[in-house]
């Protein structure tokens, strides 16, 4: 096992308000159950910070905006995960964010990229999911907004969700890979063609192998960037593998397919920060999606079979 030699913080979100399906403000408690700080620690790394971003309740709220569904609930909640995420960077440790929904990588990604910034560095970003999140809140059918974090990091759609920390685009697309997704929108597939990021789809996965995937990814988010942030939907696993997600779609990546690419992503060394999110444990068996991520986490870390 070969680790990155450097601390951990871990940093709870738990958010469901971009989601329509309630729950996902459940998957960091279902992460502390299954052992997450002590499965990090058995690595040989130090756990030297765990702290909870703060999180409205929906039954306290009313959605103001139909197309961008609590909008500035959300915005408040990536503002403080962004400066989380920023001061960790600083901190010389690894921010490991666990959702909630995915709604908040507009947070953890804003956050990295402006810390890259200020020496005028880029971040690569590798981002797996079965869905594109690539919705825009013009054109989103539900206005729920973990459907459109990855257009934001890119720097369309809404002026405050696309500027967090001025993080303004936080990622371009020749920088990003988007790997598993086998469920999209119309408009969404026409903007992601368009979009000039590169996408891996489930036939991709078939016909050329996750090996060859993960290479051609990690060259895309390694080019000319200070490294890589991984942005992790458990709903890019098939059901059978990760029952507990509010977002399933059958034929997705199994169980070794996604242990692989994280221990790719490991071996590569060049991973800043990652986060997990879509947990929903109110659908899961016996929490048993939370332990199967926990060892996900682990491979992402540099865990070795030998």
């Amino acid at each position: 096992m070969t680790k990155l030699q450097k601390a951990v913080h871990i940093i709870n979100v738990p958010l469901d308000l971009g989601a329509s399906r309630r729950g996902t403000d459940g998957g960091p408690s279902a992460f502390r159950i299954a052992g997450l700080k002590r499965a990090i620690e058995s690595l040989g790394y130090e756990v030297t910070d765990e702290r909870d971003i703060a999180v409205p309740t929906l039954e306290s709220r009313t959605p103001e905006d139909a197309q961008a569904r609590f909008k500035n609930e959300i915005l408040g909640v990536c503002r403080e995960l962004a400066e989380r995420t920023q001061q960790t960077l600083v901190d010389n440790a690894i921010p490991l964010v666990i959702g909630g929904d995915h709604s908040i990588a507009m947070g953890t990604v804003s956050g990295i990229s402006a810390h890259l910034k200020k020496s005028n560095e880029k971040l690569g970003l590798l981002w797996f999911d079965a869905h594109g999140d690539m919705n825009l809140p013009e054109s989103s059918p539900s206005g729920n907004i973990h459907g459109m974090p990855l257009a934001h990091l890119l720097g369309y759609g809404d002026k405050d969700l696309s500027s967090i920390l001025d993080a303004h685009p936080a990622v371009v697309p020749e920088n990003v890979a988007l790997i598993g997704i086998r469920d999209i929108d119309r408009v969404e597939r026409e903007f992601i063609n368009q979009s000039g990021i590169v996408a891996f789809t489930m036939h991709d996965i078939d016909s050329l192998g996750m090996n060859e995937v993960a290479r051609q990814a990690l060259e895309v988010v390694n080019a000319g960037t200070a490294g890589f942030h991984v942005s992790f939907d458990l709903d890019g696993c098939d059901p059978t593998v990760i029952p507990g997600t509010g977002t399933k779609v059958p034929g997705g990546v199994d169980f070794r397919e996604a242990h692989f690419l994280l221990e790719e992503c490991a071996s590569d060394g060049r991973m800043l920060s990652l986060e997990v999110v879509e947990l929903n444990p109110f659908l899961d068996h016996e929490n048993v999606s939370a332990e199967r991520a926990v060892t996900l986490i682990q491979s992402a870390l540099g865990r070795s079979i030998l």
